[in-house]
């Protein structure tokens, strides 16, 4: 009986061993119950697609326009509270700050300098033009407070003193002129132009003193022109 079964090429299997070993063989990688075609076939296009779309982000192009309008948001609430509180910008479009400040020069000034401390003689300050306050000049204190300013032979003298002020800053020697005389009010300062002879300042206003309310910031850098670029005193 053995033989004749084992003649037809029967399995013969032992207790110790699995029958599906001896069918595929002890070593095989591929389990029995799974044909060969089925572990090897190639995903199909619409499975990927599908898998694709499950791992894109979501929110795509809604998501980035909303990030950029958060930056941009952000980004001109810094600038609105830079101009406001902190810094003043201004371009000078004339000449009459030369050679400290050139035509076109822009500049930077800080708005706090004054919230904390009153201006000095000496000091550049950009304010509202007393003659038109919808307009902002650039110009150098000249008289506080309380302050007398007289021109006379093309020099200016304050507080009756006999020696007139020493301005290294100017461009040039004043022109001489008809004597002037000013007096300064309380909470008033007077304004000239470090290029006297084509400045249009306090001496020809026809409101001549800046109040203190309308000096806006003490001027303390150059941003432009790039070759320029510096602290102003």
């Amino acid at each position: 009986m053995n033989s004749e079964n084992h003649g037809l090429g029967s399995p013969i299997w032992t207790e110790e061993q699995d029958p599906n070993e001896m069918e595929y063989g002890a070593n095989t990688d591929i389990a029995p119950d799974v044909p060969e075609e089925l572990e090897s076939q190639p995903e199909e296009a619409d499975d990927v697609s599908n898998n694709r779309k499950k791992n894109k982000p979501s929110g795509g192009l809604k998501a980035e326009i909303l990030s950029w309008i958060q930056i941009l948001l952000t980004a001109a609430a810094i600038a609105f509270v830079l101009n406001t509180f902190i810094i003043a910008n201004s371009k000078v479009p004339s000449g009459s700050m030369e050679n400290t400040i050139m035509t076109n020069d822009r500049v930077i000034g800080s708005r706090l300098t004054y919230r904390f401390s009153a201006p000095q003689q000496g000091d550049i300050a950009i304010f509202r033009f007393p003659d038109d306050e919808s307009i902002y000049y650039v110009k150098r204190v000249i008289g506080l407070p309380g302050d007398t300013i007289d021109i006379r032979n093309g020099k200016v003298y304050k507080n009756g003193s006999q020696t007139p002020l020493d301005e290294p800053y100017l461009k040039e020697e004043m022109f001489p002129e008809e004597d002037m005389h000013f007096e300064v009010p309380d909470d008033c300062y007077f304004m000239m132009g470090d290029n006297r002879n084509f400045s249009y300042d306090a001496r020809y206003w026809e409101n001549t003193f800046v109040h203190r309310d309308k000096i806006i910031a003490k001027v303390l850098f150059r941003y432009w022109p790039l070759n320029q670029i510096g602290t102003i005193k």
